[in-house]
């Protein structure tokens, strides 16, 4: 009887350990799983939204582009600059003695990197604003770039590539690229750095790139989860106001690299994109249509002109003329439209029901509009 009974507890032991392995199964798989749906969907704070202070600055100057092989400016906007640069340095010239198609009037514009510092490259951009042919081989001479309130804050110098060529001979040309537009890579030198002021006292801001209340909400949660408590606060659907906490307060470098690499799910609105230039359609993910019949044909109409001559006879009068009496043939084909239901909950079954329409680009443009304006597209179009 003792073994008996031995026997069914190691029994219901066993089926019991059993039991617990396979909870422990399902559990981690719906975890991994849960995590892979959450890395798919999750984007980073870095890539949506930017830190208060972290910003791009625009530089331009006015320059001159020297050693081109006769492709330069036809006018006297040029020569002047080099008459004026030519003063400067202590010599004095005529305007009518210096006559040059070598030289072409530029403007030089570059990104200023945040926190960018003294003796730090970057590229400038070279674009001809005279009547230059092209600039290839040519060197921009010295050449200071300013930002919006008037100070220096680089220098750009060095010799231009366009990347391309242009030729033309009696009867043909040939060109790559643009010419008459290149690039100085690492020509720019910042000589002066921008004032960067990160955040406002104990308080710093997240700016998003696309406003939406869902996404900044969400964004506050994730910091405030990471946190381990409740710094961050939605201000608008474009900004969250983080404050510093106290053992941040000397490590605000170290705040931001924590933040910025957590993962957030973006809320994206309902949006369908159209280019009716091109006819590229792009449908969101959380666009939807309602149950819809489509019925859509398309027209052609075909005009072809033949003209006729009419020759005047032997022997007519002088006076007879030969006459081009004008033939025009008009056809026109209609396609029969049938009826097509059209429904869909997610992308895919809305891509394979507009698939089954069997349209052009061109013809669903017009499609996905009649479905907005008949309230069964349940997103909103942009069109591009």
């Amino acid at each position: 009887m003792k073994s008996e009974k031995l026997k069914k507890e190691v029994r219901s032991q066993k089926s019991e350990v059993r039991r617990i392995v396979q909870w422990l199964f399902v559990f981690f798989f719906v975890t991994c799983n849960l995590s892979l749906v959450t890395a798919v969907y999750a984007e980073r704070i870095k890539d949506i939204a930017s830190f208060e202070g972290v910003r791009d600055n625009q530089l331009i100057g006015y320059g001159l582009a020297v050693g081109l092989d006769g492709s330069g400016d036809k006018g006297q906007a040029a020569v002047l600059g080099i008459i004026n640069m030519l003063s400067r340095m202590g010599m004095t010239i005529n305007t009518n003695d210096l006559k040059s198609k070598n030289i072409a009037a530029v403007v030089i514009t570059a990104v200023l990197p945040p926190f960018a510092k003294p003796g730090t490259k970057i590229d400038a951009l070279v674009s001809t604003i005279g009547d230059a042919k092209s600039i290839q081989g040519g060197t921009l001479l010295l050449t200071p770039l300013k930002g919006p309130d008037g100070k220096v804050y680089a220098l750009a110098q060095g010799p231009v590539s366009i990347g391309g060529f242009a030729a033309e001979g009696a009867g043909t040309t040939s060109q790559k690229n643009h010419p008459t537009a290149g690039k100085i890579p690492e020509g720019v030198t910042i000589e002066k750095e921008p004032p960067f002021v990160l955040g406002k006292g104990n308080d710093i801001r997240l700016f998003l790139h696309k406003a939406d209340f869902t996404t900044a909400d969400m964004v506050s949660k994730q910091i405030n989860r990471e946190l381990h408590g409740n710094h961050a606060v939605a201000i608008d659907s474009s900004a969250v106001k983080l404050s510093i906490p106290s053992e941040y307060k000397d490590n605000i470098v170290g705040l931001i690299t924590r933040v910025e690499t957590l993962d957030v799910k973006v809320d994206m609105p309902a949006r369908v994109v159209i280019n009716e230039r091109t006819g590229t359609i792009v449908i969101g993910e959380n666009v939807t249509i309602s149950p819809v019949a489509i019925a859509h044909g398309s027209l052609s109409i075909e005009v072809k002109e033949t003209p006729e001559v009419s020759q005047p006879l032997p022997f007519a009068p002088e006076k007879a003329e030969t006459v081009k009496v004008p033939r025009t043939d008009i056809t026109v084909q209609e396609q029969k439209g049938s009826l097509v239901e059209v429904s869909g909950v997610t992308l895919g079954e809305i891509v394979r029901a507009l698939n089954a329409l069997g349209v052009t680009p061109r013809d669903l443009i017009s499609i996905i509009q009649a479905l907005k304006a008949s309230g069964a597209l349940k997103a909103e179009i942009e069109i591009i």
